[in-house]
């Protein structure tokens, strides 16, 4: 996948792109929220993006973020349209013992938020993200074999023309670096459901 496509939301200080690959250090107090619960407004993430108007895909990514240290150090999958219509699925250290795999729907500058507990020893994930029109599906996996649903969602402002990529992020007063690699987009993964009438022609 040719990362020549992409481009920056808030192009961090310190990145570095290769033959394929992506790392991204992060900085401190950078984060995507909206309202929902802290009411505060967080839009300071970096964003790395490519644009399209195609329907059905999927974008694959892995994630490896060994440096990882520091609660809500974060690195995974975004869909950013505006600050208050974006996806996000992450991986985001809580402490010693436990972190969050989750998952961030924002509509309309109301973001939640769907996570698990999963191991600190956990320093990779591979997340894929697919489109069916305005709906989306985000997986995981930690072998990029074998993938697992984390959540179906819809966008109301997903419809048209979408932005999608990768991002990391620091909440609080840390800094770390994460490594993006094994890019791909291709046909949608995420097949209809059983009943539904095929997929429409693009």
């Amino acid at each position: 996948m040719e990362l020549e496509r992409f481009a920056w939301i808030r192009e961090p200080a310190r990145w570095k792109r290769g033959a394929g690959t992506l790392s991204i250090t992060t900085e401190p107090h950078t984060d995507l929220w909206q309202r929902t619960y802290y009411h505060f407004r967080n839009d300071s993430a970096p964003v790395f993006q490519m644009e399209t108007e195609e329907r059905y895909f999927s974008f694959t990514v892995k994630t490896d973020f060994p440096q990882s240290h520091h609660r809500f150090d974060q690195c995974g999958v975004a869909l950013y349209l505006d600050s208050e219509n974006w996806l996000k699925a992450s991986v985001e250290y809580e402490n010693e013992r436990y972190q969050h795999l989750g998952s961030v729907v924002t509509n309309h500058g109301y973001s939640d938020w769907a996570t698990t507990a999963i191991d600190t020893s956990v320093k990779t994930m591979w997340y894929r993200l697919s489109r069916r029109e305005d709906d989306y599906c985000i997986e995981c996996s930690q072998n990029g074999q074998d993938f697992t649903q984390m959540r179906i969602c819809h966008l109301l402002e997903g419809g048209g023309r979408v932005r999608f990529g990768v991002y990391a992020c620091s909440p609080e007063d840390s800094r770390f670096t994460a490594l993006f690699s094994d890019f791909h987009l291709g046909p949608c993964q995420w097949k209809a459901h059983d009943g539904q009438q095929p997929d429409a022609e693009t």
